[in-house]
């Protein structure tokens, strides 16, 4: 298949060179042709739109990434050229996915995009920060207080209006409420009860996770990638990982890649639980909520007893783990979590038979398989519309290829398709958390492994580059780090789920009435902090 697209890209783009980067198949095109040349790879050959990766020294260069197949993996295009205040030109108008995508890169580095609708005001609040702050430039000085900086802008934000006309109000929501909720602000615009149009507005904690990282060592960021999102912490601190891995060419032992496994499996199951309690909060279902916190708070506690963390934090590490764990620890593990699969499926039989439950989820907050294809949804959310893509299974890592599970798909694109999907996954990883303690022999498992980035001077000569593409428990993440001469993060470059999910909510909640929009929410099981890393 990569043969017949280099061809057929070639034909497209003129001239396509090899990349010297040898992580992924890699292409280097000239931008003159790949608005024509993304149109082909998503619109002809089907492939998934996985994200951009932007850096910038002497010259600027995008990275685009488009899902493959289990042999190839993925595909990456490259786009080269010399700093300048040139636009490169956009792909949003041909794959919607990429919206945010562009808006991001062109707040942040102060790329343009020819031919974007809508540029500015994104990531950077105009009214805190200011038009002409790039912060992940290389000339940004993270150690200035931003206050010294110059261009900031007024105290003074105001949402856009859409909806005009007698009877049209808007109603805000956010972005500080009550509780552990984090910052987030919706504007509902309608003329009655019906949501005509709705808005979200993110980042107002923006951490800057990725210009945090520049100039550190690999251990000091991967404390890093694991913090920046607590409820999906392993998942995100394993792909961090496995791109240095990649980038130094680290082959883990095979009792390794068995407990990470069980460690994402274990981490994905606490998360679906988790928002399977708040769909049921949403719709005020005390009794199913209290059962479903039940389950959630003794999966946090089995988490905390197996790894010395409620949510799995200081276990990832460079070529291994950062403790010993025993396979009478695992033999454990994987029978508390079995323990739990009846009253899972108690709980989830109980709600498919409770109609006002129902009528709360079935047919609300719909998006069409179409839409969700457009928008590039991923995960969960993703695969409730009809997308059958899952990382695991499609370009599978550690030792998914090995296991025997089932994807779950749903078509519909509802609040209770996206709840079915939440049950499947975790009766799912349970089965594979089983089948991957039959895997592991009665032995000493080391998970402590000796890393020095000084034995890998040779390569880190070259400027090493490592990508890893990880199914985490709300979707696809990307991973991208470029190490320097001396082993640190010259470039960290992170795409989560949330950001391809967050640019599609509003069009769940549009057409529906004001009192769907909690459940809407609920069900999409979005997270704040990954999106605003």
């Amino acid at each position: 298949m990569l043969t017949t697209l280099i061809a057929d890209i070639k034909n497209i783009a003129k001239e396509v060179k090899q990349s010297q980067l040898s992580c992924l198949p890699l292409l280097k095109i000239d931008k003159d042709y790949l608005l024509e040349v993304c149109r082909y790879l998503f619109h002809k050959k089907h492939l998934r739109f996985g994200g951009i990766i932007a850096e910038q020294d002497d010259t600027r260069r995008l990275y685009y990434l488009f899902y493959l197949n289990k042999d190839q993996k993925a595909l990456m295009l490259e786009i080269e050229d010399e700093v300048s205040p040139r636009p490169i030109p956009s792909i949003s108008t041909v794959i919607h996915g990429a919206d945010w995508i562009e808006r991001e890169i062109e707040d942040l580095f102060g790329i343009g995009f020819r031919g974007h609708p809508r540029l500015g005001d994104f990531v950077i609040h105009n009214e805190s920060w200011g038009k002409t702050i790039k912060p992940m430039r290389k000339e940004f000085d993270v150690k200035q207080p931003l206050y010294k900086k110059a261009g900031i802008g007024p105290d003074f934000w105001k949402p856009i209006r859409i909806v005009e006309g007698q009877g049209v109000f808007a109603m805000p929501i956010g972005p500080i409420y009550s509780g552990p909720s984090e910052a987030v602000h919706f504007m509902l615009e309608t003329v009655g009860e019906e949501i005509i149009r709705a808005k979200t507005r993110l980042f107002y904690k923006y951490r800057a996770v990725e210009k945090l990282a520049e100039g550190r060592s690999v251990s000091d960021v991967i404390l890093l990638a694991e913090r920046f999102s607590g409820t999906s912490a392993f998942s995100h601190a394993l792909g961090f990982s496995l791109a240095v891995e990649n980038a130094l060419g680290i082959k883990c032992p095979k009792h390794i890649l068995l407990l990470r496994t069980l460690i994402c499996e274990l981490e994905r199951l606490r998360h679906h639980i988790a928002r399977i309690e708040g769909i049921c909060n949403s719709t005020g279902l005390c009794v199913a909520t209290s059962q479903a916190g039940i389950l959630h708070e003794e999966l946090l506690r089995i988490s905390c007893e197996f790894s010395g963390h409620r949510y799995l934090f200081g276990l990832a590490n460079i070529g291994g783990l950062l403790k010993d764990i025993s396979y009478d620890s695992c033999s454990l593990l994987a029978q508390k979590c079995t323990s739990l699969q009846k009253r899972i499926k108690r709980l989830e039989g109980m709600l498919r038979f409770s109609s006002s439950f129902l009528d709360r989820l079935e047919e609300v907050g719909i998006i069409n398989p179409e839409q969700a294809r457009q928008l590039c949804l991923v995960g969960p959310v993703g695969r409730a519309c009809g997308q059958d893509f899952d990382l695991r299974r499609d370009i599978p890592y550690l030792c998914y290829d090995e296991l025997n599970f089932e994807c779950a798909l749903e078509v519909e694109g509802d609040g209770y398709a996206r709840l079915r999907v939440f049950f499947k996954e975790a009766k799912e990883s349970i089965k594979i958390i089983k089948q991957v303690v039959d895997l592991l022999n009665n032995s000493r498992l080391d998970g402590k492994i000796d890393f020095n980035i000084e034995n890998f001077k040779e390569k880190l000569s070259k400027k090493p580059v490592g990508i890893s593409l990880v199914e985490a428990p709300s979707g696809a993440a990307l991973h991208w780090v470029r190490l320097d001469q001396k082993g640190n993060i010259e470039r960290y470059r992170i795409i989560t789920p949330a950001f391809f999910n967050w640019h599609a909510f509003h069009l769940s909640t549009e057409g529906f009435a004001f009192q769907d929009f909690p459940i809407i929410l609920a069900s999409f099981g979005l997270s704040v902090a990954e999106n605003d890393r």
